[in-house]
This record gives structure tokens, sequence and C-alpha cells, in this order.
């Protein structure tokens, strides 16, 4: 799998339900309005996020790896 940015990962979520409930710093938190947990997806510029930390959002998200094409 190869990673993605911040950026690319929070317009993913976006497109799959999410919803961007607040920005604290650099960090956007999304929500999915009909569960309780949520994302807080780093975004420092175009930097990657790190493959361990894409593995564990994708599993909060409830997405596979063809939904981040």
């Amino acid at each position: 799998m190869k990673s993605i940015s911040g950026k690319k990962f929070a317009k993913i979520l976006e497109n799959n339900g999410r919803v961007k409930v607040r920005i604290q710093g650099s960090y956007h938190i999304y929500a999915n309005l009909n569960k309780i947990n949520k994302i807080s997806v780093p975004i420092h510029g175009n930097k990657d996020l790190k493959i361990g930390l894409l593995r564990h959002f994708m599993k909060q998200a409830e997405l596979r790896e063809e939904d981040l094409k």
C-alpha cells in the first residue's frame, strides 16, 4: 500500500460520508453522524501519513485499499 497525504485522505473521508466537525490546530476532526467514533487527521502541508497511521484510520472509517484510489 502506498501512503497518501493527510489532505487527500481528508477528501476521501468526505466523499465517503464523513463530516468535518471541527479543526483544532493542524488536525481536522471527522465524524460519521450515525456512529460515535471520530477520526482526527493530521494535515501538515502535503506530507504523507505514515503507513501504520493510515491503516489505523482506514480501519476506523471502514475503508478498503480500493477506496483510496
